[in-house]
């Protein structure tokens, strides 16, 4: 058998739970098509002989493309074209055949309430919930630290399950411990930097933030202390994602995210958000006093 007619085969085998994943992420039965065949041009345009595991390279592809997708919706305002006018319910009545292994395992009410997600939130309660990714894969499709993802996952399952916003408890302690990491930043205090840092700290800049700060990854107390000493002038401690943070505003507009993770009493990373689609996807509000 020829590789094309092969990699067709084994295309077709995918394209069932492939339109589930896209469907489940869209709630447009259009545009998951949309993306499943964008997702059979990328294959085709791929190095194949890099792809070991097929069927999760083509889920990870198409969960990007969702994710743009979704991205774009928001960012035009507009509402999947086979969507009612209020945007709430998909007819999956109208084609009964066609939609019936979706119908089975996707309700109406649930597809409301992931209309209401942010895109990053959809894409890691889909991808995590419905289909058991790790949060380590998901992390990688939307930009975000695993911890960041499980965060979205956890948020979005709570909105889901119609259970009210309750804070971590370990919110406070932690806000306390973000807060000595700025005022060591801003006081040039090195000590203070690392003393608040794991010792396998990392730090870990998108490409945005890069080309933004004149930055790198690292890793290490030391490593990332030093890149922080004296440079937090204008962040402010914030919740980002349900979970403790640091934003940084320029000129009045936010321009980069530090989303924090934690090791007990320490910071363990630090991942610099600038990515405008991403800044887009994140939701925050800054602490007062």
């Amino acid at each position: 058998m020829d590789e094309k007619r092969w990699l067709a085969e084994e295309f077709e085998a995918n394209r069932g739970h492939l339109r589930a994943v896209a469907f489940r992420m869209l709630g447009s039965r259009a545009e998951a098509e949309d993306a499943v065949q964008e997702a059979w041009l990328r294959l085709t345009r791929s190095d194949r002989g890099s792809v070991d595991n097929l069927g999760g390279w083509l889920t990870t592809v198409v969960a990007r493309i969702c994710l743009d997708m979704l991205r774009s919706r928001k960012t035009r305002h507009e509402e999947p074209l086979d969507l009612p006018a209020h945007g709430a319910i998909v007819d999956i009545a109208s084609n009964p055949e066609r939609e019936a292994a979706f119908a089975d395992s996707v309700g109406i009410a649930l597809l409301v309430v992931l209309q209401t997600l942010s895109p990053a939130e959809r894409v890691a309660f889909v991808l995590h919930d419905m289909f058991d990714l790790p949060f380590e894969e998901i992390a990688a499709v939307i930009g975000r630290s695993a911890a960041a993802t499980r965060q979205l996952a956890s948020r979005a399952r709570r909105r889901v399950q119609g259970q009210p916003e309750t804070p971590d408890v370990d919110l406070t302690r932690k806000r306390s411990i973000a807060e000595a990491f700025l005022l060591a930043s801003r006081n040039g205090d090195l000590a203070g930097l690392i003393a608040v840092l794991t010792p396998d700290a990392v730090f870990r800049p998108d490409a945005a933030a890069i080309q933004l700060g004149d930055v790198t990854p690292l890793r290490g107390a030391q490593a990332v202390a030093e890149n922080f000493k004296g440079r937090a002038t204008s962040a402010k401690a914030a919740l980002v994602d349900g979970e403790i943070g640091l934003v940084v505003f320029i000129h009045g507009q936010l321009r980069v995210v530090l989303a924090l993770g934690f090791e007990g009493d320490r910071i363990s990373t630090v991942d610099a958000i600038a990515d405008p689609d991403h800044l887009r996807d994140i939701g925050y509000s800054i602490f007062e006093g």
